[in-house]
């Protein structure tokens, strides 16, 4: 599971990787990137930056509709088309079958701890909850909280070479499963997991699969119709949104959901479980986000044609494998400099299971503690992460103490490969000393 990475990449492929990407139109559309001091952004698993046309988004809200829905005078009428436009917009991002399958709110926790008080109100012969060792603790302890309830929990656990694997899943799930909790992508190590798999196991033995989509959705294309999911969540703010979450479900179970709701709330989705006001314009500016990765893709058709009459959810794809292909050369290049390094990467390491992992890197340096790896590239306007990533069973898993934990770097698409490098000679200089 710890492993010392490979020399994988000559810095001239690296160049020429990424020379059909449109870097700097990306880059330029984020104002944050280009606000001095020149910051290099590399804790992007903890939250992304925005595009302008989110900011705009917000900005419009705040500025021309700052009221509640549900009103009969045209402001609160464009509340609710705003609402509308976003769930659709949601909905093609998921590939959801109806928009009325997604549900908005504060985040991606709140979700999770929303359907599983529900899940433990319908514990009966099944009983049992699969959770794993590699997931964020918001889909470990949520699902740990319904044992008062009579629930059972086993245990997933990842393997040595630093992904879950679904051979290790089948002995775990029975008659007894009620549901199998897991996560998409490691919000700590990157490791990306085949849920594909995971979900015919689950739904053979006639459980339900509930997926963490946090970590993968800004490096990869959700399609929960592909994925076979039952329920998903997501956190806006990491796919490039303002702070806001949000649950996608199979709309018969949502509508069997038993939530909380107030008397005049009809027991429907996604109305039931949306309790309360939410944050109008983070979800204005989601619906946003999403037009935003929609442009790119359209920007990458190669002609104004196919750029035209595309389908929205195919310009989605196509900005998905433009970001994956992308994305895996700056792994990569992290992967050789840290390798120079002498660093223990934790997670998939090797070149040729590249695509098993976003970009993502959580490492230790030897002889320098996390903390101070992290406080020497602060001073170099660069931002990573030190600790357990909310991922304490996993550090435990790793050999880490959850008070020390280590190093996590996370690029996404617009993070470029000079940023790596420059974060390659602060570590350079750390370990000469």
């Amino acid at each position: 599971m710890q492993a010392k990475s490979q020399g994988v990449l000559d810095p001239r492929i690296s160049s020429a990787s990424n020379a059909n990407f449109p870097i700097e139109t990306v880059r330029a559309a984020f104002p944050a990137l280009t606000r001095p001091p020149e910051f290099v952004f590399f804790d992007n698993a903890a939250g992304a930056q925005v595009p302008q046309i989110v900011l705009d988004a917000v900005n419009h809200h705040l500025l021309e509709c700052n009221v509640q829905r549900g009103g009969r005078y045209a402001r609160s009428g464009e509340v609710d088309a705003t609402i509308a436009r976003a769930r659709q917009s949601v909905a093609d991002l998921v590939n959801a079958r109806d928009a009325s399958e997604i549900a908005f709110g504060m985040n991606a926790t709140s979700f999770i701890r929303l359907v599983s008080l529900a899940i433990g109100q319908t514990l009966d012969r099944r009983n049992e909850i699969v959770v794993t060792d590699m997931d964020h603790e918001a889909n470990v302890a949520t699902w740990l909280a319904l044992e008062s309830n009579g629930a059972r929990i086993r245990l997933w656990k990842m393997r040595d070479d630093g992904n879950l694997h679904v051979d290790d899943l089948i002995p775990l799930v029975s008659s007894a499963t009620r549901l199998t909790a897991c996560t998409l992508a490691s919000n700590a190590i990157g490791s990306i997991v085949d849920v594909a798999a995971a979900a015919r196991v689950a739904h053979a033995a006639g459980a339900e699969i509930f997926l963490d989509g946090v970590h993968y959705g800004p490096h990869g294309l959700i399609d929960v119709q592909a994925f076979d999911c039952d329920y998903l969540v997501c956190s806006g703010y990491k796919i490039f949104a303002p702070h806001m979450g949000f649950l996608w479900g199979r709309r018969e179970l949502l509508q069997s959901l038993p939530t909380f709701r107030e008397d005049f709330i009809p027991d429907e989705p996604p109305g039931k479980i949306e309790a309360g006001t939410f944050i109008y314009e983070n979800v204005a500016g989601m619906d946003a986000a999403v037009r935003y990765l929609e442009t790119l893709g359209r920007s990458m058709a190669g002609n104004d044609e196919a750029e035209k009459s595309e389908s929205r959810r195919a310009a989605l794809q196509r900005a998905f494998e433009t970001i994956r292909a992308y994305e895996e050369s700056l792994s990569l290049e992290m992967l050789r400099l840290l390798n120079d390094c002498g660093a223990s990467v934790y997670g998939v390491a090797e070149k040729k299971r590249i695509r098993e992992r976003a970009p993502t890197l959580c490492f230790n340096l030897p002889n320098k503690s996390p903390a101070r790896v992290t406080e020497a590239l602060a001073k170099q306007n660069i931002g990573v992460r030190d600790g357990h990533m909310y991922s304490p069973r996993l550090m435990n898993r790793l050999g880490l103490t959850k008070e020390s934990g280590a190093v996590r770097a996370s690029l996404v698409h617009y993070n470029t490969v000079e940023e790596v490098r420059r974060f390659g000679r602060t570590l350079a200089e750390m370990t000469s000393d």
